[in-house]
């Protein structure tokens, strides 16, 4: 299998933990706990910054020796509705107590202490289309440079509908040339409606070096150090994806491909 294309260690459980060392990368870090009723996550930050997303289900959370209550609201992801979500700066611990069975997400990347513990949604995020035609889809933008709640991190959830495209036209973020591009590590995490299904993501470099085409499975995850990324969902199947992002500096910019900027183009006149 590809080094890029992480499969979840089982169904239940801590099933992704994907560090920058084990990711061959410097920034960006994810994990998925997936919890019955009473059972607990809990980790300490370190050096490094957490958004929590519950994805799915109910908990009770502690943030940096604060108790946000019980959070979630959305029991299935495709629901679409904005998700409760917690910044977790560095030096400090959280905990994450399942009151339903849950999906969390914990997304992280240095940080600098520049923020404070707090809840980030849903309360500032909606949803919004992206798109048009087969290339439409709807965005939960939780903390995107807009959103100054963050020091590194750049999270965001994507719902692609049965039969479209999406992170496309093919583009890039692996060059550190602000402000024409921001170099960003990203992680893809897949889920697919109904479950059974699959979806289609290459990574691949216009020179070549790098292309690979992944076919991803409910809760697996997809790493992109470089390159291009498009993602397809077959007739049949919603994809969903949350998207971590993280590098040097907290900003999103990124160049077309090429040979595909004129479909840009065109939808923008």
């Amino acid at each position: 299998m590809s080094k890029l294309h992480i499969r979840p260690k089982g169904v239940q459980g801590h099933v992704h933990a994907i560090t920058p060392a084990s990711a061959g990368w410097s920034y960006v870090g994810f994990d998925l706990h997936r919890l019955a009723p009473g059972e607990v996550a809990a980790a300490e930050t370190g050096d490094r910054e957490v958004i929590l997303v519950l994805v799915e289900g109910r908990g009770q959370v502690t943030a940096d020796g604060r108790d946000f209550g019980r959070l979630g609201d959305r029991m299935d992801v495709f629901e679409k509705t904005p998700p409760h979500c917690v910044y977790v700066p560095s030096d400090s611990g959280w905990a994450v107590k399942a009151a339903t069975t849950c999906t969390l997400a914990v997304c992280s990347a240095p940080g600098q202490g520049g923020h404070p513990a707090q809840v980030i949604g849903p309360a500032g995020i909606s949803l919004m289309e992206r798109g048009t035609s087969t290339n439409l889809r709807y965005i939960n933008n939780i903390a995107m440079e807009d959103r100054d709640v963050a020091d590194s991190l750049l999270v965001t959830e994507v719902f692609t509908p049965a039969g479209h495209w999406s992170s496309y036209p093919p583009h890039r973020h692996d060059e550190d040339d602000y402000p024409r591009m921001t170099y960003l590590e990203e992680t893809y995490y897949h889920r697919l409606n109904p479950a059974k299904g699959f979806g289609i993501q290459r990574v691949f470099t216009e020179d070549g070096s790098l292309d690979e085409t992944l076919s991803v499975a409910d809760h697996d995850v997809v790493l992109v150090p470089r390159g291009h990324h498009p993602c397809a969902a077959p007739y049949g199947y919603e994809m969903y994806y949350l998207n971590v992002m993280a590098g040097p500096l907290r900003k999103w910019r990124f160049a077309n491909h090429p040979d595909h900027d004129w479909i840009v183009q065109r939808d923008s006149v």
